[in-house]
């Protein structure tokens, strides 16, 4: 039994405002509520508003729409990650105080250039500035020690992950040169505020997850359960995201769209329940939810096809 198998389930949905919610939005908004739902748990919303110079205006106000329009119900006030700056700021100075971060003044070409003549792989950061005395007040990045860091867990669909964090990953950014917080830190900071016991998301993320649960242990917070869905990939095999212009879900397919949704889940919703409405098919999602039945696959084709001529 895992620790958080022991508390009041908490699962959450986290889209970042760079863009509409798509279909593989709507996996990772399904696949969390109904596991939430099934588990007479609790489903929060954050809005991963981090990053301003990639964020559309009026998206996230979209998304609250949009997800009340398919029939999701969150729990309690959505949270904006834009509004706990000062928490993850206090968060890095405890790092930092710890000697568990530490300044980088690198920029990206010297990053290449040093994992070039170490023979590593374009990214991975071996500590350069780690012995290094960069000044406050000059421009740099916050990094999280790896050194001897090795994470190994099981996650629900994708089975037993194992990672050298320090060989495969270094020394990975917490803050950026610019100021912005990083997605890692906030992601775990927030997570653990907030009761997560299970994180539900794509795989496109699976490699993030030691990450976070290395930077977990080192604030002393409890480690979720984790289940990464397989992301769905256009016909060029490109997951489907803002990058790749994926079409947006729109509230007047709602009920087509969430049976898509399940069926690519391994769900297996009749094909009947379209002839209903969109109640319906939720109460039917949330009787017969399976999370065994999701395909231990880490991307699969998007349903582009109607289930029928009548559909």
């Amino acid at each position: 039994m895992t620790e958080s198998s022991t508390r009041l389930y908490r699962g959450r949905f986290a889209p970042s405002p760079t863009g509409p919610l798509h279909f593989g939005s709507l996996l990772a908004a399904t696949a969390s509520y109904l596991q939430a739902k099934q588990q007479q748990g609790q489903w929060l919303l954050r809005i991963e508003d981090l990053d301003p110079p990639r964020e559309v205006p009026g998206a996230a106000e979209a998304f609250l729409y949009t997800l009340e329009a398919f029939g999701f119900e969150w729990d309690g006030e959505v949270c904006w990650q834009s509004r706990r700056l000062d928490h993850y700021e206090a968060i890095l100075d405890e790092l930092l105080q710890q000697g568990l971060a530490y300044r980088c003044a690198c920029s990206r070409k010297a990053i290449t250039q040093q994992a070039e003549q170490l023979g590593l792989q374009a990214g991975i950061y071996r500590g350069h500035c780690r012995s290094r005395h960069i000044s406050a007040h000059q421009q740099h990045a916050v990094r999280l020690l790896t050194e001897g860091a090795r994470i190994r867990f099981v996650d629900a669909v994708q089975g037993e992950i194992q990672q050298d964090l320090d060989r495969e990953v270094g020394d990975f950014v917490l803050r950026r040169a610019d100021g912005f917080i990083a997605y890692q830190l906030a992601v775990v900071v927030d997570d653990a505020a907030h009761g997560i016991t299970e994180v539900v998301r794509g795989s496109d993320l699976l490699d993030s997850t030691p990450r976070q649960i290395f930077l977990q242990q080192q604030l002393g917070y409890a480690r979720p359960d984790y289940l990464h869905l397989p992301v769905a990939v256009n016909p060029q095999g490109q997951k489907l995201s803002k990058q790749s212009f994926a079409a947006a879900i729109s509230p007047a397919d709602a009920l087509h769209s969430l049976w898509q949704a399940l069926n690519f889940l391994g769900q297996q919703a009749p094909v009947e329940l379209l002839d209903g409405g969109r109640d319906d098919l939720w109460r039917w999602a949330r009787e017969h939810w399976q999370a065994q039945a999701i395909p231990r696959k880490l991307a699969i084709p998007y349903p582009s096809e109607s289930p029928s001529n009548e559909h």
